[in-house]
């Protein structure tokens, strides 16, 4: 899976892309075949705002955005929004039996 990690008027630690980036891998792990995942950094009118963008399988996207006082917050609060939809994604695509089970 392709990531990318975009900053837009604002400044962030290197810590904070590290954790950027092992979210998308947590999340990535519920995905049903992700293709690429965006992470974007933004900072308007006084807040901090993320958002997290990851292309599924069959032309699916999962989207989710928030604001915070600060970006770690926000970063936070966009994975919680985007768990349960990628959750409810897995969940609707047919599952394959393992090659043991096919008769």
């Amino acid at each position: 899976m392709r990531k990318t990690i975009t900053i837009r008027h604002c400044e962030i630690p290197d810590a904070l892309r590290k954790r950027a980036d092992a979210i998308l891998d947590r999340l990535a792990g519920i995905a049903p075949r992700p293709h690429d995942a965006t992470v974007l950094f933004d900072a308007t009118h006084g807040q901090a705002s993320v958002e997290i963008r990851i292309h599924l399988a069959r032309g699916e996207l999962a989207l989710a955005a928030a604001q915070a006082d600060d970006h770690r917050t926000a970063l936070d609060r966009a994975e919680e929004k985007l768990r349960p939809q990628l959750e409810r994604a897995a969940a609707r695509l047919p599952r394959r039996r393992p090659e043991t089970d096919r008769v």
